[in-house]
């Protein structure tokens, strides 16, 4: 089943940091903007707690979300959130604006498999550290996934996972590899536990 990502926005004319306090102040409206494309940015609203919503599935930030903005539809991908330091509501929001046939890039999230079953932990006693939780992504809108997997199945104890052992949907490329920058994803280390009985057992 497909879900569907929609939000109701209106446009805004009242700018400023006084007037955005103001909307989630006075209306528990959230500040945003949309830009990109060949249309000049615009300034919207929307209702904090629709878009709190919206955020509660992980996927809506890898996915084209469609803006309703005073009843014209926008196709849109997440770009930036400001969140409340302290509560972790969101302050400000990032629209940008997805052309059909122009890349975008996106954050995706990483879903790690098999860890408690892979080499390094079942039968090396290992554990897991992750170092990203999400990659940077470029690709056509249609292209955009949801999530991209990482299988640890096969990682022994001292081995580390780096981007380019990643299987990339077709049509998806990864920024960071395109700059140059092969980054560390996860590895499996030795347990403390392990490493004190060693050490012990050495003394």
């Amino acid at each position: 089943m497909t879900v569907e990502f929609a939000l109701n926005a209106e446009a805004r004319s009242d700018l400023g940091k006084g007037a955005s306090r103001r909307l989630r102040r006075n209306a528990s409206l959230v500040p945003a903007v949309i830009y990109g494309g060949e249309k000049a940015p615009q300034s919207i609203s929307l209702l904090a707690k629709d878009l709190a919503k919206l955020l509660e599935n992980e996927a809506a930030f890898s996915h084209v979300l469609t803006l309703n903005v005073d009843g014209t539809a926008e196709s849109v991908v997440v770009k930036a959130l400001q969140r409340h330091p302290a509560k972790g509501f969101v302050l400000h929001a990032d629209f940008q604006r997805v052309v059909a046939g122009q890349k975008l890039t996106a954050h995706v999230p990483l879903h790690f498999l098999n860890e408690a079953t892979s080499v390094g932990v079942k039968q090396q006693g290992g554990e897991v550290s992750h170092t990203l939780a999400e990659v940077e992504v470029s690709c056509q809108p249609q292209d955009l996934p949801e999530f991209i997997e990482v299988d640890l199945a096969a990682v022994e104890v001292g081995q580390i996972v780096h981007l380019s052992d990643l299987k990339l949907p077709k049509g998806v490329e990864l920024t960071s590899l395109a700059h140059g920058n092969d980054l560390a994803v996860a590895n499996i280390h030795a347990s403390r536990v392990a490493k004190e009985e060693g050490e012990g057992a050495a003394e």
